[in-house]
């Protein structure tokens, strides 16, 4: 499951030795996991993404080794990249759209990519006893085979998606050096969890946000709530659900498949579930949510809310979900909820704060890289201030 590219790093005693991996079985949990050891999307999350059969994607995982111990690890992975993904819509977007129609390779390049399309950010893992003045020399050597990796693989785009702001302030000198430039990228929306009763949540937003909250929260009256820890025979309607949420949404990049929904399940058993919300008989909403209650208090993280847009939103259940989630992390003692990217609007009402992340980007001409730089603010994501 191994495959070393040309030109290895040194590999006396002591020195870094770095590999790709075509599977995270090739690495296993602990030592994955040692590298990520505050991170709710870990080594188990990472193999429901890689087993889901998401189409149009190639997952390689890249560690840096030292006397055999896996020091720095990051997954990547590659894809044909269509330039317009992000562009908003408008004028614009419809053009390059139509162009696409009649050539279908226009503005799409083949991507080789640090970070995972299907997790919140994009973190470098390093192992708990590497030395913080050591951490930006393994990276640059991840950084350096990363690119060999993207040559090997005929990627003439390389990226690293999803940055926090913590990393990119402490690699952003490096990946400029190497000639990556950068973009906003999505922020992160999250809350810390530091009250003890939604009563004492409601209190602290406004009078106006207050009176409307405790009104939408009647609606709990007329609809039914499942907490499951496996889909059963409602998978087929989650995905329904699923894809009409997609339909709606601005920007799609990867397309998430039954085997994903059921693989986070599976494979983070007892640190996940899915919220089910129905009326009468009818499925209306499902809430995926994957959690660990011994990060730093516990974190929840909202992966994915997927809703009937006709039927689902008189019955306010966006809203529903949001305190569900609250409770839930009230009574298993979660500190913090994390509730994702895009929808900034109900979310900064409801109390979240943002972390800023960054998209890099590098292409191997350096006449295009110019270009790219020149026209990147057309493609940047970043929603709102952060």
């Amino acid at each position: 499951m191994l495959k070393p590219l040309p030109r290895p790093l040194p590999e006396p005693a002591g020195d870094p030795v770095a590999e790709v991996h075509f599977s995270i079985r090739a690495i296993g949990r602990d030592a994955w996991n040692a590298c990520f050891c505050d991170q709710v999307e870990d080594y188990d999350c990472l193999l429901a993404i890689e087993e889901a059969g998401i189409e149009g994607f190639e997952w390689r995982y890249i560690t840096i080794a030292e006397d055999g111990r896996v020091s720095a690890v990051m997954p990547a992975f590659l894809c044909r990249y269509a330039l317009d993904t992000t562009l908003e819509d408008g004028r614009l977007r419809r053009a390059v759209r139509g162009l696409r129609r009649r050539f279908p390779d226009f503005l799409t390049l083949r991507l080789a990519c640090l970070g995972s399309p299907c997790t919140e950010t994009g973190l470098i893992g390093f192992h708990p006893d590497v030395a913080p003045g050591r951490r930006d020399i393994l990276f640059c050597e991840l950084l350096s085979f990363f690119e060999e990796l993207a040559a090997t693989e005929d990627c003439a785009l390389m990226g690293l998606k999803d940055i926090p702001a913590p990393v990119s302030a402490e690699f952003g000198d490096r990946l400029a050096a190497r000639g990556y430039a950068m973009i906003s990228g999505l922020p992160t929306a999250w809350m810390d969890i530091d009250f003890k009763t939604i009563d004492e949540y409601l209190a602290r937003l406004s009078s106006g946000t207050r009176k409307d909250m405790r009104r939408k929260l009647k609606s709990f009256a007329d609809v039914r709530l499942e907490i499951r820890t496996d889909f059963g025979d409602l998978l087929p309607e989650v995905m329904a659900l699923y894809h009409d949420t997609r339909n709606r949404s601005e920007w799609q990049f990867e397309e998430l498949t039954p085997a994903y929904f059921e693989g986070i399940l599976s494979h983070m058993r007892g640190r996940s579930f899915c919220a089910l919300y129905f009326v009468g008989d009818r499925l209306l909403a499902a809430n995926l949510i994957v959690h660990d209650k011994s990060v730093g208090g516990g974190v929840a993280i909202d992966k994915f809310f997927c809703m009937d847009g006709e039927r689902g939103r008189p019955y306010n259940l966006y809203f529903l979900s949001w305190f569900t989630n609250l409770r839930y992390c009230l009574s298993n003692g979660i500190r913090r909820y994390q509730s994702g990217q895009a929808y900034y609007e109900n979310k900064l009402r409801l109390g979240s704060r943002l972390t800023a992340n960054a998209m890099f980007f590098r292409h191997r001409n350096p006449v295009l890289q110019k270009i790219l730089r020149l026209v990147s603010p057309l493609f940047s994501t970043d929603e709102v201030g952060s």
